[in-house]
């Protein structure tokens, strides 16, 4: 069964798609982004701390560590600032490192806007 969910701890959707959808035991979580938050108009490292954030407040909905984490893929306007995206990203996995993709984009979908992080989450222990 397929579940699609919106959470109310995070921005108000404004497109055809939810924060998240489950399935077989899988969170795929949508490319989350700093839109409609108070640092939507604040620089890259701020828009990514703010989506680290929210990111983190669906894995405490869902009841789950960052050790679930099992993919991201981020998608950032100026690669020239991956090393302190990087440190980010080190605090905030807390050593469980995921598989992990970083694109350069030319653009998002509101020109404010200069990250975008998409997640999958386990929702169920391998071991």
């Amino acid at each position: 069964m397929t579940e699609r969910i919106n959470y109310e701890c995070l921005p108000v959707i404004t497109g055809p798609y939810v924060h998240a959808t489950k399935y077989n035991k899988t969170l795929f979580v949508s490319g989350l982004t700093a839109y409609g938050t108070d640092a939507q108009n604040l620089d890259l490292i701020r828009q990514c701390e703010e989506i680290l954030s929210q990111l983190n407040r669906i894995l405490e909905q869902e009841k789950r560590s960052k050790n679930d984490l099992v993919k991201l893929t981020i998608f950032v306007r100026d690669i020239s600032l991956l090393a302190s995206i990087r440190e980010q990203l080190f605090k905030f996995y807390e050593g469980y490192l995921p598989a992990c993709s970083l694109v350069e984009v030319s653009s998002l979908v509101h020109p404010d806007l200069q990250i975008e992080i998409e997640a999958i989450v386990a929702l169920e222990s391998s071991v």
